[in-house]
C-alpha cells in the first residue's frame, strides 16, 4: 500500500463519521481509529523464502538444495572460521590423492577432518546409556558410524569416509553444531 492511498483513507475517515477503519492485505495491515491519537501499522510476517530485489511478491525464488545427511563433508584444516586445534598443519590437497583419499587429507601429517554436513545436535552414542560410537585411538574404516547429528527430530548417522585412527574428537556430546564445523580428526593409515 502506497503513502498516497493511506493519505486518502485518512482524509475519508476524518470527513466521515466512522470511528475506526481496519484494512488488511496479504502483506500489510492498517488500523485507523478516529478518536485514538495514533495510527497502528503492522507488516505481515516475512515469507520463508528469499525475494530478489525488484521481483514481484508472487515470484518466490527456489530455496537452496538441502545437503545430504549421510555424506559428511571435509575441508582443509585452517579453512573457515573454526579451524580446530590442528590449524598449524600445511595446506590440504585440492584434488583426490593417488590413493583416492578425499580433499581434506593433509600432505605432511596425513590427517582428515570430518565436518558437520548439517546443523543440529551432536551425539557420540546411539542412546544416552549406550557406549560412544568411537573414542580417541579407535581404528575406523569407510562406512563406520562416527556420531549422530539430530536435526528436526531426525537422527542422521555421520559415517567415516576414510580408514585411520581417531586422533581427536572436537565436539562435546549433546552440543549444537553448525554446518561445516570440524567434528573429528582422523590420522590416516
Amino acid at each position: 500500500m502506497d503513502l498516497e492511498r493511506i493519505r486518502e483513507l485518512l482524509k475519508i475517515v476524518a470527513e466521515s463519521g466512522v470511528a475506526e477503519v481496519e484494512i488488511e492485505e496479504e502483506d500489510f495491515k492498517l488500523v485507523i481509529r478516529k478518536n485514538a491519537p495514533t495510527i497502528v501499522m503492522q507488516s505481515a510476517p516475512v515469507p520463508a523464502y528469499a525475494m530478489p530485489y525488484g521481483m514481484p511478491q508472487m515470484m518466490p525464488t527456489p530455496a537452496p538444495a538441502p545437503v545430504p545427511a549421510a555424506q559428511p563433508t571435509a575441508a582443509p584444516v585452517g579453512a573457515g572460521s573454526n579451524p580446530g586445534p590442528a590449524a598449524e598443519t600445511p595446506a590440504a590437497q585440492t584434488d583426490q590423492s593417488a590413493d583416492g583419499a578425499p580433499a581434506a587429507v593433509k600432505e605432511k601429517e596425513k590427517t582428515y577432518i570430518v565436518r558437520a554436513p548439517i546443523v543440529g545436535t551432536f551425539y557420540r552414542a546411539p542412546a544416552p546409556d549406550a557406549d560412544p560410537f568411537v573414542e580417541v585411538g579407535d581404528r575406523v574404516k569407510p562406512g563406520d558410524v562416527l556420531c549422530i547429528i539430530e536435526a528436526m527430530k531426525l537422527m542422521n548417522e555421520i559415517e567415516s569416509e576414510v580408514a585411520g585412527v581417531v586422533k581427536e574428537i572436537l565436539v562435546e556430546n549433546a552440543q549444537p553444531v553448525e554446518y561445516d564445523q570440524p567434528l573429528f580428526v582422523i590420522a590416516l593409515d
